[in-house]
């Protein structure tokens, strides 16, 4: 696993957060003439350099240009490129980065097209291009070999002894997770990249110098070749290609540079920009080594080459704000369009999964407790579009509204319209005699307003909910969410149980988009009404008593804290298993504007001793369907000791 490099839990002290800052430059070169060449690379090796970036890459064959054509065989020009590269290794021979850039190098008694790998004046190793393309406006193979024609693993050049071959990973001495590789333009287009190798063999990120040209529809092919690859790979994914002054006789290059992280596009390039372009992004490597560990599938390809690892000393990383962007919402798309592909699609798996569950129970029934929140809100809405999926009638499933103690005009109101709208059959039971009878059973007095006071009236409702389902041969169908399982913020045997539970993997920040998506695209102007005002009702249990204005008093995140933070630390544990200081740099990035950081820190904290303390809630959940890459399920993805201590975690953020 990557090493974090933390060496003080005080913020503002050395810690790169396992991240590795990275970039893709595109100059403006001009064909075969090196010196000038060289000259735009030393400037953009600063120009990274002074970004604080680690290792930065050019494109193919930059310090020639791609275009020379039988240029390549001219002694002149092979001999000009390696004195402006001995120029590159000694102007940047100060500068704590590691380059690659490209050039063709003569071996063997043969051309290759090489990506030569420097840091302070040295030459870490050669790297040459594994396949060439010699078919439409490609010509490679008039000039270059291909690096499995390579006779040596190492070359003398420039009066080094340097290692060369396709068989070159370069690792970080200090930290073997910080591995990277490379493959050259045509390596990613093959059916099986040699970077997929690489990343098998333990690289975990991929440089790609590339000169590929602009035709119509390759733009957004390519870009998928690099999203996807970084995706398979497990792996950050840094390309970049030649620029529009490379363009000459019958192509034309676009300078497309793309910075990628487990099919996430972190940064990219103008297009047919005349300026020289340097584009930077951090790769999270210790979360993409952490989803490796994860995946049992990742390892299972045996049949791989044998690589040589060249160690060097990568520069330290003191990270105060990230290039790239942390999204404050994790679970949500920020993307409009996206957003609601992603509820039609959550709402599909919603309505699929619970109506697999009638169709195998032959039940005919359906029965929910609806109080007038987010929650309740939601899982009527799938029910009834199960219903109305199967034929079943509308009237057929019960929705239940339990006014309690704390039951507010407003939420009660928000039930009976929303219920009615829906024309589901309606029932109300007012709980409140029946928790002061048990309140007298069990000798508590009602005037004590603790937790027995709360998780009596919880247990009643759902008694009530389950007693009428047998008795009718319906199902109780679960309204609670991911982030309150997560929290532990429900009532053990209360609403934290049911026969089916549709929102168990939804977290809360989701629900109100789905809610939201519903009113907009699913439902009637009526109900859409009605939907909206529950947007607009403070999220609560609604188990104490109302202001003296009858308003909602007991408001959940004025408690357990706000859900967008807890999502937040929810989401980058889980999928990624990120540690609290690195949770709390991340959430500082994402809601520096809105939470000062002791706040974030002190809800950090309560995150994960809820967490610790309530997973015995979590070991018994009932069936219900995951919808996303996190789920609390005992059953799928989270198996934990119910007994597990927390301590480990909330030192780190003392």
């Amino acid at each position: 696993m990557v090493n974090l490099k933390i060496t003080s839990t005080k913020t503002g002290d050395f810690m790169d957060y396992g991240f590795i800052r990275v970039a893709a430059a595109v100059p403006g070169l001009r064909v075969a003439d090196c010196a000038y060449n060289a000259e735009k690379i030393i400037e953009l090796i600063a120009r990274a350099y002074e970004k604080e970036s680690q290792i930065v890459v050019f494109p193919e064959l930059c310090i020639s240009a791609y275009t020379c054509g039988d240029l390549f065989h001219q002694e002149m020009l092979l001999e000009e490129c390696l004195t402006q590269l001995e120029r590159i290794i000694s102007e940047t021979r100060d500068k704590n980065i590691v380059s690659i850039v490209g050039l063709p190098i003569r071996a063997d008694s043969q051309i290759f097209n090489c990506a030569a790998v420097i840091l302070k004046g040295e030459i870490l190793g050669i790297v040459p291009k594994a396949y060439i393309p010699g078919y439409s406006e490609f010509y490679e193979e008039r000039w270059f070999a291909p690096g499995s024609k390579a006779l040596t693993s190492s070359i003398r050049l420039l009066g080094r002894q340097a290692a060369f071959g396709t068989d070159l990973l370069f690792r970080d001495e200090n930290d073997g997770g910080i591995c990277f590789g490379i493959e050259i333009c045509e390596d990613l287009w093959v059916p099986v990249p040699p970077s997929s190798y690489q990343a098998v063999c333990g690289a975990s990120i991929l440089f790609n110098l590339s000169a590929s040209n602009e035709v119509i529809g390759k733009y957004e092919y390519r870009r998928q070749l690099v999203r996807q690859q970084s995706a398979r790979c497990f792996a950050g994914y840094v390309y970049t290609s030649a620029g529009i002054y490379e363009s000459t006789t019958d192509v034309v290059f676009g300078g497309h540079a793309l910075i990628s992280e487990y099919g996430t596009i972190l940064s990219e390039s103008e297009r047919f920009c005349d300026e020289d372009q340097l584009i930077c992004a951090e790769i999270d490597v210790q979360r993409l080594l952490n989803d490796r560990c994860k995946n049992t599938s990742f390892m299972e390809l045996q049949q791989k080459p044998d690589y040589r690892f060249i160690d060097f000393k990568l520069r330290d990383l003191d990270l105060e704000r990230l290039e790239r962007a942390v999204d404050a919402l994790p679970f949500v798309p920020s993307s409009p369009e996206k957003r609601d592909e992603r509820c039609s699609e959550i709402f599909s798996i919603q309505t699929s999964g619970l109506a697999k569950r009638y169709r195998h129970t032959a039940a005919q029934y359906a029965v929910i407790g609806i109080s007038g929140g987010l929650d309740s809100t939601l899982a009527l809405l799938v029910t009834v579009k199960t219903f109305d999926m199967l034929g079943l009638p509308r009237k057929n499933i019960i929705a239940v509204t339990m006014p309690g103690f704390g039951t507010t005009n407003a939420t009660y109101n928000n039930s009976i319209e929303l219920m009615d709208t829906m024309g589901v059959g309606i029932r109300e039971v007012d709980i409140r005699p029946a928790c002061l009878q048990h309140f007298k059973d069990i000798g508590h007095d009602a005037e004590i307003l603790d937790i027995t006071y709360e998780n009596v009236q919880a247990r009643e409702r759902t008694q009530i909910l389950m007693d009428m389902a047998n008795k009718i041969g319906g199902l109780v169908i679960g309204t609670g969410d991911l982030s309150e399982l997560a929290l532990g913020w429900c009532t053990y045997n209360g609403d934290h149980m049911s026969m089916y539970a549709v929102n168990c993997s939804i977290p809360k920040t989701l629900v109100k988009f789905l809610v939201l998506w519903a009113a907009e695209n699913v439902v009637d102007e009526r109900t859409s009404n009605v939907l909206r005002k529950v947007l607009d009702t403070p999220i609560s249990p609604e188990l104490l008593p109302p202001d003296k204005s009858g308003e909602i008093k007991q408001k959940t995140e004025d408690i357990v804290g706000p859900y967008e933070l807890h999502d937040f630390f929810l989401y980058h544990m889980m999928r990624y298993g990120a540690p609290p200081l690195k949770i709390l740099f991340l959430a500082e990035q994402a809601f520096g504007n809105s939470y000062r950081p002791e706040v974030i820190k002190k809800w950090l904290k309560v995150f994960y001793k809820r967490f610790f303390s309530q997973q015995f809630k979590r070991s018994c959940l009932p069936d219900g369907p995951k919808v996303g890459t996190i789920s609390l399920s005992p059953r799928g993805d989270w198996r934990m000791p119910s007994d597990a201590c927390a301590e480990v975690w909330l030192r780190q953020l003392d």
